[in-house]
């Protein structure tokens, strides 16, 4: 919006007052004159140079008109005969001044960074062509209206500022310049708009033009807006007069070029705005120019009074085709136009073109871009609509896609990498590419325009301008504002190609070198002093030499003075007087060498230039008297026993070849192709560091600081030699050749890819780091692919040979060679079983891949096509496995086999699928959607894409000019909604959702055609491989589908609505087949966002969540699936099985004998298609309880202290048993809330956190029922090694006291339900003795007992009668009916058999709605409901696609929960009306309200009567708070999913961390002990934890150390919460982790026995200890001394202690590189393990309270503790144990130790007075046990559970 002094409009003339020529300016013949048109005065500006005649607004460069009207109005009429310019200067929000300029000088659109040109180009009907932009005599008066605006979004992606300066150049007439937010109608006064109501804003009188009575305003003047409402892409400017020719300007669209012609038969790329003119009646024929005219006013016609824009023209058109010069296929070739094309404007993130159907690629001027397909023929239905074929909608976000990392280094050179002034990050490019990569944080910024590669860069002294070159001739050189990323100028080089740059130290000057078009070398020089302040390089200088130039470099201390070198000289250079002159260096003796670098001396005082040669020589040149003061050579010295260099001197003989060398003030950098980096002081005297590298030594760099070299490798690889710590790290690695396929990882963020350059890599995506390398240098690797779940990877050969990696072994697992010809393809199958390759001969092989050494099952000849194209999309396997897919035999078929038989399926011909097209169209790659559906994506030979159903083979639907040539990979998000295009050096994302206007958006960024496009393992991200390996983020949100819809298949519209581009040829189908209809009607509106495992963290008050590394979420997050429709009928009745009587007394008869038959373990009716569909991913809500993690069991006798005097007291309990059922219990009107965790009751106060714990459960907990009255509680448990039956425990609510105990037969119980009076307790058991017992809540007797023949999954009594309840199981749902008489209890039992119809095997769930009805779910995912009168199923509906474990109804609502996680919330209020209906029963009426994805299979739930809210149990240890009203899940208990391994505490004892086997660090807030950070780490388990000391910094530089069973070691930032460092010291899994006591070094041991020293800084490994190899190390422990204590240097002491029963005790130094071993303990190993198979660890720790104590447990054959003098070298004091410790630790604040052992026992032994006491908490080992540093808490963890205790006494 404009400021308010510039509303509603602004007279720009009369606001700078022009006439007073102060704030403005004139340049020439400008003069005032009198038109008669207007009959006013307006300005004159004439000559035959525009350029110096011309009016300036405002008068100097300095100033800006800071106007912000989006619109500028123009009222001027050009002079013929001759051209006209118009220069506008504009701001941009982000402070980029872009010139816009219109001209009939213009030929063509061009566009760079800073410069759009737009041509106004106007025809007389003079046949010069050199006249075709001239004015006809008698040009008319134009409004030229300009939505600045629209014209920077849609050309250069930049949002409009403001207006900074108007320069108007000869020759025209201008009467004067308005701004204005308004968009006016100039044709229209106010009066007729009012009289009309014409919804339009007239001109305001002022701004008017005069029109005579009787006349029409378009009669005599123009009007053009620009761009117009319809076309924002457009890029054209014009005129015009009258009626157009009939084979004219009748519908000229494209995007993406810029001028339009009716006389010029070229294809166009943007859509075009021309004048308004009467309609168009006649069908035409099309075509596309670059130009537009301006026609004679004699041929002038009459348009109406208010006129349309051409869109809305209603117009019709038979066919669109474009002229062809390249034969008679209709293929048009580009323009010469477009061979100066655009230069998109890129930002520092991304280059994006928002493209529609037509899109191209913007260029720079040096590129030549492909031409476009001809166009499908339009229907005439919508012509007549006026539907345009070119204009499709893009799709939002807009940009979608955002570079987020580059992997590759070089490209066209090795040479070219610099340091930023600060030392902390590096440039270099990457192919066409410019990268900044901060060298601690390794984050990228990224530098993007060039489209080609990047062949010399430089960087001035104050680090302002970065200048680029590209390579290609004619080379085009880029400026750019280094902080913001922009680039500030784009121009031509007179030289052909650019070789080196060098900037002055001020930036002020920049010199580069090169060859021109005959292979001169060439020097030009440049002034840039103007770049930063908005003006251009301004050429000063060019001279051409015949010295042979390799490095060309301006002297700091005098930009007026350079250096070169090269064959045969050093020559010196000058710029003086505008001029270069050269004097040759006298070098004497050198004259002949060839030298390769210089550097000038750092030292301002010095004169002194070093010159390096490939002879190995090094001179230092007198760069003031040109005369050389010493020459010195690098000489290679031989050992006698080999050819390596041992050492490096200057002296004579046969040298190294030096490539490279740096200066700093006391060091010099050499590199040479020995691959050394050598750093020698500038003396020479000795070399102080060296580095090896893998390849020769391209360029060295020393930091501005001098504290860091730079290297760079002929091999791609970039690194830097720290020079105080002498260590290296390697910042980037790089394919040296084209990348040609890529896989992923599923569920890792791992990318293999193979190269032309012989390698197969695998990176690492979240570090962009290289992991392993393969090298064949016989054949070259062609295909990869990963195995969905080993860790292997396979690879296929250009000699026929596929071969099986190891990444843990890295090694050949096993090599075949059962193809002839190259491998052309290779896919995996999804489940892991298969392995498919085939080649270029046409076999295809299948081999069996489940195992580690896969085996070769089939090979299949003349299968494959044998001429496809190179893709690596030519073998591709469904998502379900089931399907392959590939071309073949011929290139025109494409075939779909059986994954496990290899039987032909389908074979489509493609080239039989467009009838209409006169040449054969053959298949290029496939690419399967996914399923449901159930569709193969082909690209074809004819730029199209066409969707095939893989059933029938039918085309679904058609995506025609996807590329201007053929597209050979292609990929579809997993979800359904992103497809992803490639082709040539663009990628293209579609939004394949969109049925209709299907858009896309365009992406360059590559110099060379990208070969491979896919979507990152979690879908966040996509790759593209070619000249290197990008990595794009995603940014569209994680949207949910409408309801109803399925991923990735989008249902067909009506015909009418078809999009272009595209068919849709598939109806909806709706069968009839009697069967229940599977899907329910769900709402229109839009279902709560999906929730991953930790989505509760950032609202719920919990805290925050960061993710790092591979980490993600921990579980995957699945979203709802579409379901299948269909309709039909409801009838489910079957005939009832016979009704017997059961007595049933105390003894439990068996039903078997009463009841028919059923087969166990069969389901009654599943087809085969959907039995093999069935999930098997997630875990059985059916499945008995298993106490999870089970060790060992409870030991015997445990003396518990009485609860005066009890040391410890149980404070918090985190953690919640996950693989309970039905284990949480709540009940709103009373707060009362209780759920399971061990063997524990926890009780908990949602208000206020505090939690009481009911202990008494000799086993873990597995359900748990409440009374309806609330005042009774009970909880079952297992078996134990003391009794062979479950335990029931029935506690008083109100006191926490157990009331009763009672014994179960079963050895667990899986169910428990009260009756709605209260007065019985039904239990349900489970494994092979399978018992429903019947007990009284008065006496607590067993009423009734029966052993059911199979299992039973479920039971609930009917609150509707007391005395009737009923189960689910297998097969069948039996209905009960209680009656007592007396003593005796008698059991009516009736058994319904599940109906075929409803295809579910078994029942799982169940729950009582309104009266009669009884709603059960199934391990299918269908929910039926039965009529418990009537005894049968009348409905049934899918509501879900995996089995439901939990159901829940009150009133008219339902909520299942199912084992995909997904708790969806149903109406069902319409089930009596339908249970009414009987066999007419529809589910139209049951609608699913709501939905909510939580982190795992869904295990118990409990809700409000209402159901608008409840809390609901995950598998994943979690509960959470559900509020349907809201649509949020929200955490209550969080705990780990797996084993905790360890608990490390902040120093302030405000924090802790937790590590665990399911790979994530938690950080927990010690006061409330709620969740406060989680850092996730998939598919690993961090096995080991450490927290940064007080002394390595301030509280907010906290850091944790974890280790992973993969061998790596990662620190994450507290504060900043994110990684901050990966190394892999190990490559075994580490088992032990510490901080040095200063916190900068780490202190690693692993399960082989080696201790790794690192240092934190720079993550490099410092060195390995082996004395301890052959046994896991346990225990690492590191404390500080005092230097020189127990008689050794260094001031850390420090521990290892490993399984072998050996303690080694080290002192140390690490600053000064000191460790020195100070003693070592070894004892004999327990000769009886207390817990077979889970040996005993050995434990050692420093005493907290005696620092020259140690203690240690799990030591020799005794179970006991011993006490351990460092000074005395003895024991001194031995503790007696009940059993072996694996557990230990001890109190820094009182004399207090913790012993955990397996018997489920905790001690804590008093070692002043040796007074000890056991407690019982646990359900399982106690594994871990660690005191707090005060001393105030203890934390203990057995399995996933952790116990918090309050010690008291301290």
């Amino acid at each position: 919006m404009a400021r308010a002094w510039q509303h509603p409009f602004l007279s720009v003339f009369r606001h700078f007052k022009v006439d007073e020529w102060k704030r403005s300016a004139k340049e020439g013949d400008v003069a005032t004159v009198m038109d008669k048109t207007l009959k006013c005065t307006v300005y004159r500006v004439r000559g035959s140079v525009s350029a110096s005649n011309y009016i300036q607004l405002p008068r100097t460069g300095t100033q800006s008109l800071g106007l912000t009207g989006r619109y500028l109005y123009v009222l001027f009429r050009p002079l013929p005969p001759r051209h006209f310019v118009i220069h506008l200067d504009v701001f941009t929000e982000d402070s980029q001044v872009i010139r816009v300029s219109f001209s009939s000088l213009f030929k063509e659109f061009k566009s760079t960074a800073t410069w759009l040109q737009f041509p106004f180009i106007c025809e007389a009907g003079t046949p010069r062509k050199d006249a075709a932009g001239v004015p006809p005599t008698g040009a008319r008066w134009t409004c030229l209206q300009l939505d600045l605006h629209d014209l920077l979004l849609v050309y250069l992606n930049r949002r409009y500022g403001h207006l900074k300066s108007i320069r108007l150049c000869a020759s025209l007439l201008v009467r004067n310049l308005y701004t204005s937010d308004l968009c006016f109608d100039p044709a229209v006064t106010a009066p007729e708009a009012r009289r009309a109501k014409l919804p339009v804003t007239p001109m305001p009188r002022e701004m008017a033009f005069p029109v005579p009575k009787g006349q029409s305003w378009h009669d005599r003047y123009v009007h053009i807006r620009f761009p117009s409402d319809s076309s924002k892409g457009v890029s054209t400017l014009g005129q015009k007069n009258g009626s157009l020719p009939e084979a004219g300007l009748s519908a000229l669209c494209s995007t993406g070029s810029a001028a339009l012609s009716s006389t010029a038969a070229f294809l166009g790329h943007v859509p075009r705005l021309l004048p308004h003119s009467a309609p168009f009646n006649k069908p035409t024929q099309v075509s596309m120019s670059p130009e537009v005219q301006m026609h004679d006013p004699a041929a002038s016609c009459r348009v109406p009074s208010a006129p349309r824009p051409l869109p809305e023209i209603s117009m019709s058109c038979e066919r669109l085709e474009v002229s062809s010069v390249g034969g008679p296929s209709g293929r048009g070739q580009e323009p010469s136009a477009w061979a100066e094309a655009t230069d998109k404007c890129v930002n520092s993130t991304n280059v994006h073109v928002s493209a529609h159907e037509l899109a191209v690629v913007p260029v720079a001027p040096e590129d030549v871009a492909p031409h476009e397909p001809p166009c499908r023929e339009q229907s005439g239905q919508q012509a007549a609509l006026g539907k345009n074929r070119f204009q499709q909608r893009s799709f939002l976000p807009d940009p979608i896609l955002r570079l987020k990392g580059v992997i590759g280094f070089g490209g066209h050179s090795t040479r070219w990498a610099l340091w930023t002034k600060d030392g902390a990050a590096v440039v270099y490019p990457c192919h066409a590419v410019i990268v900044m990569l901060h060298v601690d944080t390794r984050q990228q910024r990224f530098f993007l325009g060039h489209t080609d590669k990047v062949s010399a860069l430089a960087l001035d002294g104050s680090n302002s301008l970065l200048a680029s070159a590209q390579a290609r001739a004619p080379s085009m050189l880029r400026l750019w504002d280094f902080q913001t990323g922009a680039c500030l100028s784009l121009f031509r080089s007179p030289v052909h190609v650019v070789c080196s740059l060098s900037f002055s130290d001020s930036g002020a000057l920049l010199c580069g070198t090169g060859k021109d078009r005959h292979g001169r070398t060439v020097v030009v020089a440049w002034d840039t002093a103007q770049v930063g302040r908005g003006g251009e390089a301004v050429l000063l200088t060019k001279v051409h030499t015949d010295a042979d130039i390799q490095a060309f470099k301006v002297a700091f201390f005098d930009e007026t003075r350079m250096a070169s070198c090269g064959r045969g000289g050093v020559r010196l250079w000058r710029l003086r007087r505008g001029g270069l002159r050269s004097c040759a260096v006298d070098l004497g003796e050198h004259h002949a060498l060839e030298f390769t670098d210089l550097a000038f001396g750092q030292d301002l005082d010095s004169c002194t230039l070093y010159v390096c040669g490939r002879s190995g020589h090094i001179l230092e040149i007198d760069h003031q008297h040109m005369a050389v003061r010493r020459a010195r050579r690098l000489l290679p010295t031989q050992t006698p026993s080999g050819p390596l260099p041992k050492r490096q001197t200057f002296s004579s003989g046969p040298g190294i070849a030096i490539s490279s060398l740096s200066v700093s003030q006391v060091t010099c950098a050499v590199g040479s192709e020995d691959g050394y980096l050598r750093l020698w002081p500038l003396d020479f005297s000795s070399v102080l560091l060296e580095a090896e590298h893998e390849g020769p030594i391209s360029s060295v760099c020393v930091s501005p600081d001098g504290l860091r070299v730079l290297s760079t490798t002929s091999s791609g690889h970039l690194g830097f030699l720290d020079v105080p710590s002498r260590e290296y790290s390697v910042l980037m690695r790089s394919h040296t050749a084209l990348v040609l396929a890529l896989a992923t990882k599923c569920r890792q963020e791992h990318l293999a890819t193979v190269s032309q350059d012989h390698t197969v890599r695998v990176w690492d995506l979240v570090t962009l780091q290289q992991l392993y390398d393969f090298t064949s240098p016989k054949e070259a690797p062609r295909a990869v692919a990963f195995h969905p779940t080993q860790p292997t990877f396979f690879c296929g050969f250009s000699g026929g040979a596929v071969c099986s990696f190891s990444l843990e072994a890295t090694e050949v697992l096993v090599e075949h060679r059962c193809h002839r010809g190259a491998v052309t393809g290779l896919a995996t199958s999804p489940d892991g079983s298969f392995l498919f390759s085939s080649c270029s001969r046409g076999s295809l092989a299948q081999y069996d891949c489940a195992a580690t050494q896969c085996r070769v099952l089939r090979v299949a000849a003349n299968v494959v096509c044998q001429d496809a194209h190179m893709s690596p999309n030519a073998l591709v396997v469904s998502g379900d496995s089931r399907l392959l897919a590939f071309v073949g035999p011929s290139k025109y078929t494409v075939t779909i086999m059986d994954t496990a038989s290899l039987d032909e399926l389908l074979r489509v011909d493609i080239s039989a699928l467009d009838g209409t097209s006169s040449r054969l169209d053959s298949a290029v790659a496939v690419c399967f959607g996914p399923a449901p559906p159930g569709h193969l994506l082909v690209s074809t030979s004819s730029n199209t894409v066409v969707v095939l159903d893989t059933t029938s083979g039918r085309m679904v639907r058609e995506l025609s000019g996807v590329h201007p040539t053929a597209c050979p990979s292609l990929a579809l998000s997993r979800d359904g909604r992103f497809l992803l295009t490639a082709a040539d050096r663009a990628i293209k994302v579609w939004d394949y959702l969109m049925q209709a206007n299907l858009g896309c958006q365009v992406y360059i960024g590559h110099s060379e055609p990208v070969q491979a496009v896919a979507f990152s393992p979690n879908q966040q991200q996509l790759l593209s491989v070619g000249d290197a390996i990008f990595l794009w983020d995603i940014l569209a949100p994680n949207e949910r589908l409408p309801p109803g819809s399925v991923r990735g298949s989008p249902g067909a519209p009506p015909a009418c609505e078809a999009g272009p581009g595209m068919r849709q040829l598939e109806d909806t189908v709706s069968g009839a087949d009697g069967l229940p209809r599977w899907q329910v009607p769900v709402p229109s509106q839009a279902s709560p966002p999906r929730l991953g495992p930790c989505a509760g963290l950032p609202e719920g008050g919990d805290g925050a969540f960061s993710v790092s590394d591979d980490e993600g979420p921990s579980e995957e997050s699945h979203g709802p699936k579409g379901l299948r429709q269909a309709s039909g009928s409801a009838l489910l009745v079957k005939e009832a099985d016979r009704v017997v009587d059961a007595a049933c007394g105390a003894a439990g008869d068996s039903w078997g004998l009463s009841m028919p038959p059923h087969p166990c373990g069969q389901p009654s009716a599943q087809s085969p298609r959907r039995a093999r569909a069935q999930p098997a991913a997630h875990p059985d809500s059916c499945e008995p309880f298993m106490s999870q993690g089970k060790a060992s069991s409870l030991a015997k006798s445990v003396s518990s202290p009485p609860a005066s005097s009890e040391r410890l007291h149980l404070k918090a309990v985190v953690g919640y048993s996950g693989n309970g059922r039905a284990n949480v219990v709540w009940r709103p009107d009373t707060g009362f809330f209780a759920y399971t965790c061990g063997r524990l009751v926890v009780v908990e106060d949602l208000h206020s956190g505090a939690q009481q714990h009911w202990l008494g459960h000799p086993e873990e907990i597995s359900t748990l029922a409440l009374s309806h009255d609330a005042q009774v509680l009970a909880s079952a448990s297992g078996h134990s090694s003391t009794a062979s039956c479950g335990q029931i425990r029935l506690w008083e609510v109100p006191g926490g006291s157990c009331r009763q105990l009672i014994s179960h037969r079963d050895p667990t119980v899986r169910a428990l339900a009260f009756s709605p009076d209260d007065r019985l307790l039904i239990t349900l058991g489970y494994d092979g003795d399978c018992t429903l017992a019947l007990w009284s809540m008065s006496t607590y007797e067993l009423l009734s007992s029966t052993r059911l023949p199979e299992p039973v999954h479920g039971v609930a009594f009917n609150p509707w009668h007391a005395g009737e309840l009923a189960c689910v199981g297998q097969g069948a749902i039996t209905l009960w009916l209680l009656q007592q008489r007396g003593a005796d209890v008698s059991l009516q039992v009736h058994r319904e058999r599940i109906p075929e119809e409803v295809r579910a095997g078994k029942l799982t769930s169940l729950c009582y709605g309104a009266m009669p009805l009884l709603y059960c779910g199934s391990d299918t995912g269908q929910v039926c409901v039965w009529d418990t009168r009537a005894c049968r199923c009348f409905l049934a509906w899918e509501a879900d696609n995996s089995e439901i474990g939990v159901l829940l109804c009150s009133g008219v609502r339902l909520v299942s929960g199912s084992d995909s996680g997904r708790l969806r919330l149903w109406a069902v209020e319409a089930m009596l009306e339908l249970r009414r209906k009987g066999s007419g029963a529809r589910s139209s009426s049951v609608f699913m309200e709501r939905e909510l994805t939580l982190d795992g299979a869904i295990v118990s739930a409990v809700f409000h009567d209402s159901m608008d809210m409840g809390v609901a149990g995950s598998v994943a240890g979690t509960l959470w708070y559900i509020n349907w009203a809201e649509g949020t899940s929200t955490h209550l208990i969080s705990g780990h999913r797996s084993k905790v391994n360890e608990v490390a505490f902040s120093p302030s004892e405000s924090h802790c961390a937790t590590c665990s086997d399911d790979g994530s660090v938690r950080v927990w807030s010690l006061a409330s002990m709620e969740l406060v950070i989680q850092f996730q780490v998939l598919n690993q388990s961090c096995l080991c934890l450490a927290w940064s000391p007080p002394s390595c910094g301030r509280p907010e530089q906290q850091q944790v150390a974890a280790g992973y069973s993969d061998g790596t070691l990662r620190v994450f930032s507290i504060s900043r919460t994110a990684m901050e460092l990966k190394m892999r010291p190990h490559l075994a899994a580490l088992t032990a982790i510490a901080f040095s006591a200063d916190g900068q070094t780490i202190l690693s041991g692993d399960k082989d026995g080696l201790v790794a020293v690192s240092r934190l800084c720079t993550g490099m490994t410092l060195r390995v200890l082996s004395d301890q190899r052959g046994a896991p190390i346990s225990t690492i422990q590191s404390t500080s001394k005092e230097d020189g204590d127990f008689g050794v240097e260094g001031t850390d002491l420090w521990l290892a202690a490993s399984g072998d029963q050996r303690v080694s005790i080290w002192a140390s130094d690490w600053p000064q590189g000191h460790c020195e071993l100070m003693d070592w303990l070894s004892f004999p190993a327990p000769a009886l393990m207390e817990a077979p198979g889970c040996p005993v660890p050995s434990l050692a720790a420093f005493c907290p309270w005696d620092g020259a104590l140690l203690v240690c447990a799990g030591l020799g054959v005794h179970r006991e503790v011993i006490f351990y003098s460092l000074r005395h070298k003895q024991v001194v004091e031995k503790i007696p144990l009940p059993f072996f410790a694996v557990s230990l630790s001890l109190s820094p604040g009182a004399r207090l130790m913790a012993i955990g052992f397996a018997e489920c026992v905790l001690r804590l032994v008093d070692c002043t007075s040796g007074a000890v006491q056991d407690f019982a908490g646990h359900n399982d080992s106690v594994r871990l046990c660690r005191f707090t540093p005060a001393g105030r808490l203890l934390f203990t963890a057995a399995h996933r559970e952790i116990l918090v205790w309050e010690v008291t006494g301290c």
